[in-house]
């Protein structure tokens, strides 16, 4: 499956969306406007102009939108939540080549509000896993303390946690840990 640049880009940014929902222990990553605009800066979502209180909410709002396609449990399900998200979000394709970036498709109308402009980018990018038959790919980690969401990218569809070198690592050597524990006696 062939990934553009912009599309990993909303891949990424859709799954930092996603993980910043709060779990059992952790605090929500959008508590406040603040908070917001640091997301909106670190991906550098373009075109956005003064963030306020009602983007906040209309972001998080999405955000629990966009989990329940990480959630769902076959392309079908994936489609529906795909098609209302980007259909509210009043999806307007056009290709542009700002800041410095080859030309590449925007899918949020010129003017349109942060959220509306996540819903339709990262929308669009979820959809062209769907529509390449890779929906498996939108995975939440396996480890059992860890929920957060990811996409795997491995070439044979392999990967099981959100970071290999905490989740995955720290499962591994716990497996280890009981091995020789049972082994010794």
């Amino acid at each position: 499956m062939l990934i553009t640049h912009d599309t990993r880009c909303a891949l990424d940014t859709v799954v930092d969306l996603v993980n910043t929902a709060p779990e059992d222990d952790t605090a929500d990553g959008l508590a406040t406007l603040a908070a917001l605009e640091d997301f909106v800066a670190n991906h550098e979502i373009s075109d956005v102009g003064t963030l306020t209180e009602l983007d906040l909410s209309a972001v998080r709002k999405i955000r629990g939108r966009f989990s329940g396609i990480f959630a769902a449990p076959e392309p079908r399900a994936a489609a529906v939540l795909i098609n209302e998200l980007v259909a509210a979000a009043g999806t307007t394709p056009r290709l542009t080549d700002h800041d410095g970036y080859d030309w590449h498709v925007h899918y949020f109308a010129p003017g349109a509000s942060v959220a509306d402009h996540l819903a339709a980018d990262c929308g669009m990018a979820l959809a062209f896993f769907v529509v390449a038959g890779e929906q498996e790919r939108l995975r939440r980690c396996e480890a059992p303390d860890c929920r957060r969401a990811f996409v795997d990218l491995s070439r044979n569809r392999s990967r099981r946690y959100c970071d290999s070198r905490t989740c995955g690592n720290r499962l591994h050597v716990a497996a280890y840990r009981a091995r020789r524990k049972e082994a010794a006696g």
